[in-house]
């Protein structure tokens, strides 16, 4: 079984962030919320093995001891453990903690590397002070980290996006993921652009940015594994790869999001967790799809028999997927194994919709 914890608590809000997060919490209501997780770890009924991971907001405005001691002690085999960190978090005293209560992967919210941009994205830290960041978690020993960068932001000029993959290549990162920026329905970005004061880049711009990031990234040997996502071999994020391969996982703290069974759990605010139930299809078809979001791609023979709710189906999902290898968007990689091809990453959840909304077809 694999552990997400969520922390909702930030500095301050970032202009496109519509994740769960809010600024301004007393350091006794995060105490207190990082002391609940601990003890909802502590109960949890399990298959004590699988990957951990911390995110956010800003997993580090919580003492995060007591909470990884409790993770040590409920789980005798973590394949992975990451903690996302900002830039303004990073000291050796909080990597020492780390390394000591198990974290052996970080993942630091960067955006850009150009100063003008993260002061308009409401970031609190400069380039310089996410690169002496990143020096200073290799100098602690961590063997396994990377960032995350955002393409398509209004006013990124083909110079300065470029300047922040030639800074951000210079770090030799293990894992970088590159989000194309979203207008996110009540975020301070997007009350900018429905007001005026802001114009968002059309689409080829913002995707010639994300080719221009896969190419660079490609030369110091990191290869796209996901739509959003690059490593080097063997640095994929596990805990991300389990949910893409449709396993179970727990959700625990305000906004986090859980999967265990056919059950979907969400954290609400009032320190409980409101719960859904699909059917064994609506399951099958969430766990399935979420395979065209990697590499890896569909294998449609597997699908059926991990699925067998699903095998009505497959000749309508064979058919919609060899409709789309004429147009560059899918790519036949074997016997019934289909995935997307660059061109299609960037329609991968237009493609994913479709599928999922094809009807099942009786000459299956």
């Amino acid at each position: 079984m694999n552990l997400y914890v969520h922390f909702p608590f930030c500095r301050s809000k970032c202009a496109y962030c519509a994740l769960h997060s809010r600024g301004g919490v007393s350091e006794a209501t995060r105490a207190a919320y990082a002391a609940r997780i601990a003890d909802e770890v502590s109960r949890l009924d399990f298959a004590a093995r699988g990957t951990i991971y911390f995110g956010g907001g800003t997993p580090a405005l919580c003492d995060l001891r007591p909470l990884c001691a409790a993770v040590r002690k409920r789980f005798k085999e973590i394949d992975e453990f990451t903690v996302e960190l900002n830039p303004c978090d990073v000291t050796p005293r909080l990597l020492e903690d780390l390394r000591a209560g198990g974290v052996n992967r970080l993942s630091m919210g960067v955006q850009s590397l150009d100063d003008d941009i993260l002061r308009a994205m409401g970031r609190p830290h400069t380039a310089v002070q996410a690169e002496i960041a990143f020096r200073t978690i290799r100098a602690a020993g961590f063997d396994n980290a990377g960032f995350d960068l955002i393409a398509g932001w209004p006013g990124t000029t083909v110079a300065s996006w470029g300047q922040t993959l030639t800074r951000a290549c210079a770090l030799k990162p293990d894992h970088v993921s590159v989000y194309t920026l979203i207008r996110e329905p009540g975020t301070t970005l997007d009350q900018s652009v429905a007001e005026g004061h802001v114009t968002l880049p059309d689409d080829d711009a913002a995707l010639a940015q994300h080719d221009a990031a896969r190419a660079a990234l490609a030369e110091i040997g990191l290869k796209r594994y996901e739509v959003s996502n690059f490593s080097k071999p063997g640095f994929e994020c596990r805990h991300n790869m389990s949910v893409w391969r449709g396993e179970d996982y727990v959700g625990l703290g305000e906004g986090a999001h859980g999967r265990e069974g056919s059950r979907r759990t969400v954290g609400n605010t009032a320190g409980g967790y409101d719960v859904t139930t699909l059917s064994s299809e609506a399951d099958a078809l969430e766990r399935a799809l979420f395979a065209l979001r990697t590499v890896a791609g569909l294998d449609l023979c597997e699908t059926m028999k991990r699925w067998p709710v699903l095998s009505t189906r497959m000749t309508t999902w064979r058919r919609e997927l060899q409709a789309l290898v004429p147009h560059g968007i899918v790519r036949e990689t074997g016997c019934d194994r289909f995935a997307l091809t660059d061109r299609g990453f960037e329609v991968c959840d237009a493609v994913i919709s479709a599928i999922m909304s094809a009807g099942q077809d009786p000459a299956t």
